[in-house]
């Protein structure tokens, strides 16, 4: 029989593993939340600022704001968007694996989001011209200097984890003009007529026109960070709910060993007092 004292010290360790992951569980759960709440006024935002952009813009394509007569380098930027730290399962190889599947080196070049796919890339001795931290906060997202690098190329591919729910974690991958333009097809048209017949649009349309795409660019960016951020959070969440599980099993488990334990104590004590009054005679 283990000595009541080691019982009752394990018992106690883990109860604050229970009541430690119960908490990480519960602040992970409020920051996904957060997170639902930023995309949905972000969306918003986007909506608005596309209501006029449709207006005035010339031609069908969305340029990302590179402004006319602007050279740009001949490759697709492939951005890669991945954890910072740990607790996020495989899903950070995953993504480094697909986009690798993609990647030609003449044809592309890589921009990192994320300390997880800058040292797996430089594991795998795979160059990439810029790396960026993930954001800490889920709000105020500055994604300018994403945007001036995506800017300076023909195309951007983005490799990002995407969520669904809790239990339905992916990889996707969007190009980046495509994507900001299928974002457009489901915002309802504006009320007013935004024409150049009815507004004046300084320095120029041309340039109103880059600005708002350049806008609508970092809005794009930033839901994606916030998806892959989403998804970080959701696996967290996982591996804190598992281990709360598993703590409070344990918990159950050391619960009736010191039960068990206590009973068996007093039984002794009880065998050792019947046995002394046999001794004594009484």
């Amino acid at each position: 029989m283990r000595i009541l004292s080691d019982i009752s010290q394990e018992r106690d360790t883990m109860s604050v593993v229970t009541s430690l992951t119960g908490v990480l569980e519960r602040i992970t759960s409020l920051r996904i939340a957060q997170i639902r709440n930023q995309v949905l006024a972000s969306q918003q935002f986007f909506a608005a600022l596309w209501q006029i952009y449709s207006q005035i813009r010339v031609g069908k394509l969305f340029h990302l704001g590179h402004g006319r007569g602007v050279k740009v380098i001949k490759k697709e930027l492939l951005i890669l968007i991945t954890s910072e730290g740990g607790l996020s399962g495989d899903i950070d190889r995953r993504l480094i694996n697909q986009a690798l599947q993609y990647y030609r080196p003449a044809k592309h070049d890589i921009v990192v989001v994320g300390s997880r796919a800058a040292a797996q890339l430089s594991e795998l001795r795979v160059a990439f011209v810029k790396s960026f931290k993930m954001p800490v906060k889920e709000t105020h997202i500055n994604v300018a200097p994403l945007v001036e690098l995506v800017q300076r190329y023909d195309s951007a591919m983005v490799f990002y984890q995407a969520y669904a729910s809790l239990s339905s974690l992916s990889v996707k991958q969007i190009q980046l003009n495509a994507a900001v333009a299928e974002m457009g097809k489901n915002v309802k048209p504006g009320d007013d007529l935004i024409t150049e017949a009815s507004y004046i649009f300084e320095p120029s349309t041309f340039a109103v026109i880059d600005h708002l795409e350049r806008s609508m660019l970092q809005i794009a960016l930033s839901q994606v960070v916030l998806d892959s951020k989403l998804t970080q959070y959701a696996s967290r969440f996982t591996a804190m709910h598992e281990a709360h599980d598993r703590a409070e099993e344990s918990l159950s488990d050391l619960n009736f060993l010191f039960a068990r334990a206590q009973r068996h104590l007093k039984d002794e004590r009880l065998k050792e007092v019947i046995n002394g009054l046999r001794k004594s005679g009484l």
